[in-house]
């Protein structure tokens, strides 16, 4: 039986090539680390001019000399022709009311928002504030917390709480999630469109 002998490299250049291993391997985690940290920076804001407000989550800015209609992230806001039901069950135009406040909350302008992907209706996402980080408002965070919006971000979770133990906005009676609004309403209208 004639024995096939593997190549083996010799004692001497196994270390070498160890460290040579060890090296790129420390290379690409530092360059991972890197990417990880230029990844977590928050995107710049930019001071853009308020054109409008459209409803509670959504806003027409003037943005490298374009008018955007832009859907503040992290919050779904009752619908402009959305009602709400009082705790006493009288009916009232909570979706008109979301919009005065963030009429109130975004003044005359500027805000200052980070501009991020477009959503499934062409808008927009950014996160908005009265004035730059850290000082300033978060729009979102805010309407979320004074009761006007739900959450849509885990992260702003805690002011929906505050703002439903404290009964505030829409948490003061009975309304129904704008989501759920949405796709009744689109039904109701598909509906009426067959007739």
């Amino acid at each position: 039986m004639v024995g096939v002998m593997a190549w083996r490299p010799s004692l001497s250049t196994r270390p070498r090539w160890r460290r040579r291993l060890r090296s790129l391997g420390a290379l690409l985690l530092l360059a991972a680390m890197a990417g990880a940290l230029w990844l977590a920076q928050p995107v710049p804001a930019a001071a853009v001019p308020l054109v409008q407000v459209i409803d509670g989550d959504s806003l027409s800015v003037r943005h490298e000399g374009v008018v955007q209609t832009i859907r503040l992230r992290g919050l779904d806001a009752v619908e402009y022709r959305q009602r709400c039901a009082r705790a006493d069950g009288s009916g009232w135009a909570c979706g008109e009311e979301a919009r005065t406040v963030l009429v109130e909350l975004a003044g005359r302008g500027p805000l200052f928002c980070s501009f991020a992907a477009k959503d499934k209706y062409g808008r927009t996402l950014a996160a908005c504030r009265t004035r730059p980080e850290p000082e300033g408002v978060d729009l979102a965070a805010e309407m979320i917390r004074l009761g006007w919006a739900v959450a849509t971000d885990d992260a702003l979770l805690p002011e929906e709480g505050e703002a439903e133990r404290a009964r505030r906005g829409i948490w003061a009676g009975d309304f129904e999630r704008p989501a759920d609004w949405r796709a009744a309403h689109v039904r109701q209208a598909a509906v009426l469109a067959d007739h």
